[in-house]
């Protein structure tokens, strides 16, 4: 896959593709605790977008039995590792994923970066960091996206993870989807594993306490949950394209939902702690 050739594709091809579901190839890992305990022996994951608020709360649950390395574009400072990095085509990236077994790839832009600058870093930001983790041997990505790219659907239909997506041309919605697209097709040519959870609104129960209540809220220590279950799931004995591919909705799980979680639920064990 050539780098000039798949960015050109995503840019024509991207609007259109449809969504693949491979629920059905992920288990939960069939390991002991042990394997996962302290020192040398604890899987490394790699977060991105760390100026975020989410990376913060994620990498504060994952670090209970993972090595955390954040990574993001500016300065700042953290109880974590922390790497600065724009996610160049450039050695500097393969030098980011050195021992690195899983990325979550949070995918936030930064504040007032502009349409191009958002999608630019969902793009070739996104393709730098999977090129870069298929060489140095990355097992898992996931990727996470939004539930607004299901939006424009009618309200009374309840719509699953295989329905097609439909982004409006919103700069956040947009590049996630294309984020999508890229990362699916790394998962397509066998190169990575990648689990893609596309998120609700995501907030903190503190913050909208006493708020009329809005069925696409999930807590943002749900999308810990969710992110746990989608690293610690393992693929069928499957080489198949839709095996290494598999996209989750995660929301809170409201009777007024328009996005089932079921089958978050039942591949990776997501157990909504936060319903409105």
């Amino acid at each position: 896959m050539r780098r000039r050739r798949f960015i050109q594709n995503a840019g024509l091809l991207a609007a259109g593709s449809p969504g693949l579901l491979g629920a059905a190839a992920l288990r939960s890992e069939e390991k002991p605790a042990s394997s996962q305990s302290s020192g040398s022996m604890r899987k490394r994951v790699l977060i991105t977008s760390a100026e975020s608020p989410l990376a913060q709360t994620l990498a504060g649950i994952l670090s209970q039995d993972r090595e955390v390395r954040l990574t993001g574009r500016t300065e700042m400072h953290s109880r974590f590792e922390y790497v600065r990095s724009t996610l160049g085509h450039d050695p500097t990236t393969n030098q980011l994923l050195k021992e690195v077994d899983a990325i979550v790839h949070v995918a936030e832009p930064l504040p007032g970066e502009n349409e191009t600058q958002q999608i630019d870093y969902l793009t070739r930001g996104t393709y730098n960091l999977l090129w870069a983790a298929s060489e140095e041997g990355v097992k898992r990505v996931v990727f996470l996206s939004t539930l607004e790219l299901m939006t424009a659907y009618d309200e009374s239909y309840l719509v699953s993870e295989s329905w097609r997506p439909l982004p409006s041309t919103e700069p956040r919605v947009l590049s996630k989807h294309l984020g999508e697209f890229t990362c699916r097709e790394f998962a397509r040519e066998n190169k990575l594993s990648v689990v893609v959870l596309r998120l609700g609104k995501v907030m903190r129960a503190s913050d909208v306490a006493g708020k009329a209540v809005d069925p696409m809220w999930v807590e943002e220590r749900d999308v810990a949950s969710a992110v746990v279950g989608a690293l610690n799931a393992r693929l069928a004995d499957s080489a198949s394209a839709v095996g290494r591919w598999a996209v989750f909705h995660v929301q809170s799980d409201s009777p007024k939902a328009r996005f089932g979680v079921s089958s978050a639920k039942s591949a990776l064990g997501f157990k909504p702690q936060f319903t409105w």
